[in-house]
């Protein structure tokens, strides 16, 4: 289960940051996960209770905002949401998308002290 590892990191990163800007305590965390960043949320979820036990973070609440998959045909040239990385086309049934969105996880706020 890489996202036990991935909340290790995340975990890691924000007590380096409330290093540098003083923060004491994480009461909120917003990640936002695209659809197609091969994260499963769920685990996402799990993991995060078990990784922040003993920090700032702990009894902090995690919201997960997930984001669509989006691209653009180049049959087309329509800008579309996709489901997978390897959805053709739901404007022209026909063109190969390029993603533009929806692969990423970050960490988009965070509610601290």
């Amino acid at each position: 289960m890489h996202e036990l590892s991935l909340m290790e990191g995340m975990v890691q990163g924000i007590q380096e940051e409330a290093l540098r800007q003083g923060f004491t305590k994480v009461h909120q965390v917003r990640l936002e996960v695209g659809r197609l960043a091969g994260v499963e949320v769920e685990a996402l979820r799990f993991a995060f209770g078990p990784t922040t036990e003993g920090t700032l973070l702990e009894g902090a609440r995690l919201e997960i905002l997930e984001l669509p998959g989006r691209g653009h045909c180049q049959t087309c040239g329509e800008a579309v949401e996709i489901e997978t990385r390897f959805d053709l086309c739901p404007a022209c049934g026909d063109g190969f998308v390029v993603l533009t969105s929806g692969t990423e996880m970050r960490v988009k706020d965070l509610d601290v002290d």
